[in-house]
């Protein structure tokens, strides 16, 4: 998953909710190329290659457009009753379709993770439309131009030196790592840092590819939960274990329940 960032609720992103244009305000740390090669220094300090330091960082510019989209973020109003009435039924019969289709993967999965299919499908389906829409932003650029803006450099900066330790270690190249504006990446959207610590290579091919494999996607899901203390075989509604644990993954209670929700409705299908 993604480690929830402050000020920030996905869905207000991911369902267009967010306030008009707005100015990006200019930033603090100086010359950007200047405060680059300070990046650069501490990557190499870090143990990241000097050929994937320049392969990623390379010819890097900042983005004002990802500031301002930053900053344009409103508070997420909807009630449970309407983001999920717009998120799962649109989405249940594929869902479905899916949850039988990988059946074999899932049940894999759940045996080793105690993690059961219906709620990795269903944070699948939520977060990205089961892949579809994992985002096109280049995430090495949109993670240092947001580091570089004076909001949350410390958090942001942590972020894009986790993201060079990804393409260090071979998952993928830089060229290859794009996803949402705020820098998560792939299907079910795993901040780098999350990506470092919970990204399982489930296909034995020596990458961990939250990109292209629904198996190191869902497992990588499942491992990340487990993580966080999931319960095998134990219900996952609202007040219990489970239920915060999917908070863990989101805070935002009207999200979880909403993955509490279609969940069940995939459980019941079964």
């Amino acid at each position: 998953m993604r480690a929830l960032i402050p000020l920030m609720l996905w869905p207000v992103v991911w369902l267009g909710l967010l306030a008009g244009p707005v100015a990006a305000a200019a930033p603090c740390g100086g010359d950007f190329s200047a405060w680059l090669q300070g990046v650069k220094q501490e990557a190499a300090a870090q143990g990241i290659s000097g050929r994937t330091i320049d392969s990623a960082l390379g010819g890097v510019t900042y983005d004002p457009a990802i500031i301002a989209r930053d900053h344009a973020q409103g508070v997420f109003r909807q009630s449970f009753q309407e983001f999920a009435g717009r998120m799962v039924p649109p989405r249940l019969a594929r869902a479905k379709r899916l949850l039988a289709q990988y059946r074999p993967l899932l049940d894999r999965i759940e045996k080793q993770f105690g993690v059961p299919g219906p709620i990795l499908v269903a944070i699948w389906g939520l977060e990205t439309d089961f892949g579809a829409d994992d985002g096109n932003f280049p995430t090495i650029r949109a993670l240092a131009t947001l580091a570089y803006d004076c909001r949350r450099a410390d958090k942001f900066r942590a972020e894009l030196l986790d993201a060079l330790q990804i393409v260090n270690r071979g998952d993928m190249n830089a060229a290859q790592m794009h996803g949402a504006w705020a820098g998560e990446i792939g299907q079910t959207q795993f901040l780098p840092s999350s990506y470092l610590k919970f990204a399982v290579d489930y296909t034995g091919n020596g990458r961990r590819d939250l990109i292209h494999s629904v198996p190191d996607v869902l497992a990588s899901t499942a491992n990340y939960l487990k993580s966080y203390g999931w319960q095998r075989e134990q219900p996952w509604g609202e007040g219990t274990a489970n239920f915060q644990v999917l908070q863990q993954w989101n805070s935002s209670e009207v999200y979880t329940k909403t993955v509490a929700y279609f969940a069940e409705q995939l459980a019941q299908s079964q």
